[in-house]
């Protein structure tokens, strides 16, 4: 579930990181479109989801890691924002030295998989795929549970949007363009839905 902070004017990304450094465990802040939302602890079914893919790129990618940590990206070309995508695939050792925050610089895709809240539409099918646009990260891949469909974003315009989306139904061979370059059998996906 995500909660956000009403505001009439937008708070300082310095600020917002003084807030997200201070915040409890039990919860992860992110900072995006002026508004800090809080990202609450995922279910299993999310996290099975994550391992799987996690798995599949180690698999046909062994250069490549997918930080299922929720990585800290900078997403400042989106409203100076920062978001902590659910995995995001790099080189692997990539964000050795770096601190909370990092560039989206060698981010080669952002993963999002959806949540059984009030504000997924919203955060996952639009805030998010803009923020990555913007900040330049190849391949948006959404794992969207309420529609039983793998929908992958690529060619990010910095205007903040993608140029290409594809929408497949679970079960279906899913490709993920260069610079992944991967394909997906979807079909075990189906066993991770309400």
């Amino acid at each position: 579930m995500t909660v956000m902070a009403e505001s009439t004017s937008q708070m300082a990304v310095e600020d917002f990181e003084v807030i997200a450094s201070a915040a409890p465990e039990t919860v992860t802040l992110e900072f995006i479109d002026g508004r800090i939302e809080v990202k609450h602890v995922p279910d299993g079914d999310h996290g099975e989801i994550i391992r799987w893919l996690q798995k599949r790129c180690m698999q046909h990618r062994p250069d490549l890691w997918l930080y299922a940590d929720e990585r800290g990206l900078k997403v400042e070309a989106y409203r100076k924002g920062r978001a902590r995508p659910d995995g995001v695939l790099a080189p692997d050792g990539h964000f050795a030295g770096h601190g909370e925050w990092s560039d989206t610089d060698g981010v080669l895709m952002a993963v999002e998989v959806t949540s059984y809240d009030w504000d997924t539409d919203r955060r996952d099918r639009q805030q998010k795929p803009e923020a990555y646009a913007a900040a330049d990260i190849p391949v948006y891949l959404l794992v969207d549970r309420d529609i039983c469909a793998v929908v992958v974003h690529t060619n990010p315009d910095p205007g903040g949007c993608y140029r290409d989306i594809h929408r497949a139904p679970f079960g279906e061979q899913v490709a993920l363009p260069d610079p992944v370059g991967i394909t997906l059998d979807t079909e075990t996906l189906k066993n991770y839905v309400r």
